[in-house]
């Protein structure tokens, strides 16, 4: 019996196709660092970094782009090894350093950027330890360094669903991808998440990926980075397009709309 489409699928790849644009990533943070240091990064620290797509996509920018990625998981960051860091040319790849490690311990040269997308620092749920890792990245940033984030909310945040989306997967066919809000607990804020594949042979990879989180809201994230030291914290907003779907141009905003969901960046500013 042949295997189905699910166990010979490799949910890395699954996600990088369906969660992360790293391009437009880096374009965004590259960007932003520009219009407020007057000059162009080269040195960014990728926490909580998985398997370092943005740490690739960095070195790829410029010929003095530096990139160091820090995760826990020695499975994920090995995969991206084999997979990205080896897409890269020799010279590329001596830029990127990719460190087994907390990021709560960790030590890097002083950094121009430090980002920690997909909300992975939500996985610290506690005001101490958030607040703690906070401090850490303003410390190690260098003297007008600034400090990436994102984070999502709406209405809907707060309800158990299930959302899919079709994926077309550039080496042929197309996949289902599957985002469970599967637990919401109020009094602690507790957020448990899944990612799900569904493929078109009707076989599923359940629960290939899972999020223990914090909600963290964006005014408790402004305030804990300005306890943290931060001079000055800005919150990106996405706007619409004229069929009313989200544009991907992301602007600072002092208020938002109370949308079912949202997807916004910080810049924190040393």
């Amino acid at each position: 019996m042949s295997a189905t489409l699910a166990e010979v699928a490799d949910p890395h790849r699954l996600y990088q196709l369906a969660v992360q644009n790293p391009r437009a990533e880096v374009d965004f943070v590259d960007r932003i660092y520009r219009q407020l240091r007057g000059r162009s990064a080269s040195r960014m620290r990728e926490d909580f970094c998985g398997a370092a797509a943005v740490c690739c996509e960095w070195v790829r920018r410029r010929k003095g782009n530096r990139a160091w990625g820090i995760d826990l998981d020695g499975e994920v960051l090995d995969w991206g090894r084999r997979w990205n860091l080896a897409a890269l040319d020799p010279e590329r790849q001596q830029r990127v350093s990719l460190l087994q490690g907390d990021v709560l311990a960790v030590a890097c040269p002083p950094i121009d950027l430090v980002l920690a997308m997909n909300c992975s620092y939500w996985l610290l749920r506690d005001r101490p330890r958030i607040l703690a890792y906070f401090e850490r990245v303003h410390a190690q940033l260098a003297d007008d360094g600034i400090f990436f984030l994102d984070a999502f909310g709406g209405y809907d945040t707060f309800r158990l669903l299930s959302e899919e989306r079709r994926v077309r997967d550039p080496q042929g066919g197309s996949f289902t991808y599957v985002w469970e809000q599967a637990a919401y607990e109020p009094v602690t804020g507790r957020l448990l998440c899944h990612i799900h594949f569904r493929f078109t042979d009707g076989s599923e990879r359940h629960r290939a990926f899972s999020y223990d989180w914090r909600l963290w809201t964006l005014p408790e994230i402004r305030e804990l980075l300005a306890q943290a030291g931060f001079s000055r914290v800005l919150v990106y907003w996405q706007g619409w397009d004229a069929e009313g779907r989200p544009d991907g141009v992301f602007v600072p905003v002092e208020s938002g709309e109370p949308d079912a969901g949202w997807i916004a960046y910080l810049s924190a500013e040393k």
